[in-house]
C-alpha cells in the first residue's frame, strides 16, 4: 500500500472541457477515477450547456472556461483536457494563460494552428466530413448558406453513432442532457486569437480515438500532422466518448501525461 501511495504524492488539478452539445455532465466517470487517485477535477460548464440555463443567444462565448482559469491563483498550475469542440477552448486558454497550464490535452478534439484562427479548422473539419456525416443534427445558418454553420443540435440518431461503444444507459442520459450548441464561427475568424508566443510555446498532447465515429481518425490525424503535438497517445476501441467508455484508461494516460509534464 506504502509504495503505491508514494508513487501519487503528485497531485494534478485537471480541468476538463466538454464539446458541442454536452456539459460538465459526461465527464462524470472519468472526474470520479481522478479523484479516486487524489486529483483536483473541475469539469467545465460552458455557456449554454449542460445545467447553464441561459438560452443560447444570451451567450455566445467560451467564457466560463476563461472567468475560472482567470480565478486561479497566480502559481497554480493545471492541467488543461479538451474534448471535441472543447479543443477550441482550450487552445484559446492556453494563448490567454500560458503560464497557468501545465499541458494542454486534446482528446480527439479540435487543435488549430497558431498560425491561423481556429475559424480556419472548423472550416477544414466541415470540408473533410463524408456525405449525409449530420445525420439527423439541426443546424443554423445566421451567416448564411454558404458560410459553416452557427449553431449545432446532435439528433437521436446521431447521438448513438457518436455514442460508440457505451451502454445503452450512457446514450439515454446523453439524449436526456444535450442542448444545441454555438459554433461561434463568425467570432473565431480574427487573426491573432492564437500566437507562437503564448499557445504555440505550451506542451501539447493529442489523444487519438479509435473509432471515432464524429471525429474520424483521418481528420484526427490530419491535425496532428498539421500543427506537431509533444506526444500522440491513443486509445484504442474507444469512439468518441472515450471518457464514458474507457475511464479507467484514460484517467491512466491522463495522470501518466500530468506526471511528466509537471
Amino acid at each position: 500500500m506504502e509504495t503505491q501511495h508514494m508513487q501519487h504524492h503528485h497531485h494534478h488539478h485537471f480541468v476538463l472541457v466538454h464539446g458541442s452539445c454536452h456539459g460538465a455532465w459526461c465527464w462524470f466517470k472519468l472526474a470520479a477515477k481522478l479523484k479516486a487517485d487524489g486529483h483536483r477535477v473541475t469539469a467545465i460548464e460552458l455557456g449554454g450547456s449542460g445545467i447553464d440555463t441561459r438560452r443560447l443567444d444570451e451567450i455566445r462565448s467560451v467564457s466560463p472556461l476563461m472567468s475560472f482559469m482567470g480565478s486561479l491563483p497566480k502559481e497554480e498550475k493545471v492541467v488543461l483536457v479538451g474534448h471535441s469542440y472543447g479543443g477550441i477552448g482550450t487552445s484559446l486558454a492556453m494563448e490567454r494563460f500560458p503560464t497557468k497550464i501545465s499541458v494542454g490535452i486534446f482528446i480527439s478534439a479540435y487543435m488549430p494552428h497558431h498560425e491561423s484562427p481556429p475559424s480556419v479548422l472548423i472550416q477544414e473539419y466541415f470540408k473533410r466530413l463524408p456525405d449525409g456525416f449530420a445525420m439527423d443534427c439541426e443546424f443554423t445558418f445566421e451567416e448564411g448558406p454558404e458560410q459553416p454553420p452557427t449553431s449545432v443540435m446532435f439528433g437521436n440518431n446521431f447521438l448513438k453513432k457518436a455514442y460508440t461503444n457505451c451502454q445503452p444507459e450512457d446514450i439515454e442520459l446523453a439524449m436526456a442532457l444535450v442542448k444545441p450548441s454555438w459554433l461561434y464561427p463568425k467570432e473565431m475568424e480574427s487573426k491573432d486569437m492564437l500566437t507562437k508566443e503564448n499557445y504555440g510555446s505550451r506542451k501539447r498532447v493529442f489523444i487519438v480515438c479509435e473509432g471515432d465515429n464524429v471525429v474520424p481518425e483521418e481528420i484526427q490525424k490530419w491535425m496532428i500532422s498539421n500543427y506537431k503535438p509533444n506526444e500522440v497517445k491513443v486509445v484504442e476501441k474507444a469512439g468518441h466518448m472515450a471518457m464514458i467508455t474507457k475511464p479507467q484508461q484514460l484517467s491512466q494516460l491522463l495522470q501518466e501525461i500530468a506526471a511528466k509534464y509537471n
